[in-house]
């Protein structure tokens, strides 16, 4: 038998920030907690569509089996035991993206939508929340991995181009240096022809390499094994020519080392920073937190007018190869704990530690 609740708890429900998204039945909100209510006997998820019940009736549940031993049944109106609206539109997405990568051609906007039997505006709003980039954009990125895998594989330019669905050599040529980040014949040789000044410095974090071509700095590497750390250079940049620093170059070292030590410095850096149009738009916003602060993954991905793509957000500060000078170190989860980093987590929080105190 049901107990009703006391007032206690009434009032809990009612002071707690989760009674909020229920009253505005957030679609955000779904499979992160459920309701159940004495009075009707069900169990909803915060979005659904039936009247608001009165929050003395109401018993807020962190978990699906929570709601379950409530001693209610499932809402047959919002189906809690299903997917949650989120969770469809993702399905959905993803089905685009597969249709896009299978495609020989690029796939109409209007096809795309059709086949996930959406319009083609809210599909691409949709679309665009959850990856971060549009329909067009997702397909020229798939479309330069495919160049760039063929050649990769030993294969001709012109067979790269057009396995990757070009209908023209000239269509690629005209974006040839947006797609693979150099001219195609550099690109083909893995990047020769590039050099690259590097030295190394110490500093109270251990090793950091800094390497720069001629554009500006193009990695800040942080480790304990210096010798690491210029064998993942080599890695990022297998076909560059490598070049010591020389010691005006070292004084450049001796900066990035000195911003480490003491943030309130600053760090003003000509960069050559490369990368996906949506990893730069996501490393420009980590250069707009100031120092001293931090922000969720989810609050950057908002930032950027992508909302539903904190993944790839994350996945963008992970791939970033410029350690303080692009801050992935600010970026926390959204209940402020510290999570991955790609040069370990006890050297964020030291970088963190530092600039709270500067």
């Amino acid at each position: 038998m049901r107990k009703e609740p006391s007032l206690s708890a009434s009032l809990a429900t009612t002071d707690d920030p989760r009674w909020a998204q229920v009253v505005a039945r957030d679609k955000s909100a779904d499979g992160r907690f459920w309701y159940s209510v004495a009075t009707t006997g069900v169990y909803c998820r915060p979005s659904c569509a039936s009247r608001t019940a009165n929050p003395r009736n109401v018993t807020l549940h962190d978990t699906l089996e929570s709601a379950r031993q409530s001693g209610c049944r499932p809402c047959k109106r919002c189906n809690p035991e299903g997917s949650s609206f989120a969770e469809e539109n993702a399905a959905l997405i993803e089905q685009a993206c597969r249709m896009i990568e299978a495609a020989e051609q690029p796939v109409p906007l209007a096809d795309l939508a059709a086949a996930v039997e959406l319009s083609p505006a809210y599909f691409h709003r949709l679309f665009k929340a959850q990856t971060g980039v549009t329909p067009k954009a997702y397909a020229q990125a798939h479309r330069a991995r495919q160049v760039r895998g063929h050649l990769a594989a030993g294969s001709s330019m012109t067979e790269a181009i057009y396995a990757a669905g070009f209908n023209s050599s000239s269509r690629f040529y005209e974006r040839a240096d947006a797609i693979l980040g150099m001219a195609p014949g550099r690109y083909r040789r893995g990047g020769a022809e590039e050099e690259l000044r590097f030295a190394v410095g110490q500093s109270a974090l251990g090793a950091i390499l800094v390497a720069s071509s001629a554009s500006g700095v193009a990695a800040i590497m942080l480790g304990d094994d210096p010798e690491r750390l210029l064998r993942d250079l080599q890695d990022q940049f297998p076909r560059a020519a490598l070049v010591g620093g020389d010691h005006a170059y070292e004084r450049l070292v001796a900066h990035v080392v000195g911003f480490v030590e003491e943030p309130a410095r600053g760090l003003d850096l000509p960069l050559d920073i490369r990368g996906t149009a949506f990893q730069q738009r996501v490393w420009q916003a980590l250069r707009a937190i100031p120092a001293g602060e931090t922000v969720s993954y989810a609050e950057i991905a908002r930032r950027i007018g992508a909302p539903r793509a904190v993944r790839a957000v994350a996945g963008a500060c992970a791939a970033n190869a410029l350690a303080v000078a692009i801050p992935c170190h600010r970026v926390v989860r959204r209940n402020g704990a510290l999570s991955g980093y790609r040069w370990g987590v006890e050297r964020k929080q030291r970088l963190l530690e530092r600039e709270s105190a500067a």
